[in-house]
């Protein structure tokens, strides 16, 4: 099976066709990986076969804060299948103003080893 990507690692852009099949226990055999300029492609392409990750970017509740949400963002990507996990822990947060960037709201989310973070100061009203 073929598959193509665009490697987001660096501005190039390089459009990488993997060659590939799924194995019995549904991991990815990978019989070749063409089209990148630099090493960070290949690896960005395996990386989507065995084991795709993903940062997530959101926002929380500020309670009596001069905006109503603060921006967050996870400190390292995490496994594409738990997102919705993280998410529904993200959702229950609210937090008390002010809240500064770089508090850090929860620590090692989930066990993934990554923090939640806040990217956007807000104020009290």
């Amino acid at each position: 099976m073929q598959r193509k990507f665009t490697c987001i690692i660096c501005p190039n852009g390089c459009e990488i066709t993997a060659d590939y099949e799924t194995a019995a226990d549904g991991s990815a055999v990978i019989h070749s990986i063409e089209g990148q300029t630099c090493p960070k492609g290949g690896e960005y392409v395996k990386q989507e076969l065995t084991d795709p990750r993903r940062t997530i970017a959101s926002s929380v509740l500020v309670r009596g804060g001069e905006l109503p949400l603060a921006s967050v963002r996870l400190t390292a990507p995490i496994p594409k299948a738990r997102i919705s996990d993280a998410m529904q822990e993200i959702k229950k947060l609210t937090v008390d103003a002010p809240v500064e960037t770089g508090t850090v709201l929860i620590g090692n989310l989930l066990g993934l080893g990554t923090d939640l973070v806040v990217t956007k100061s807000v104020g009290v009203r």
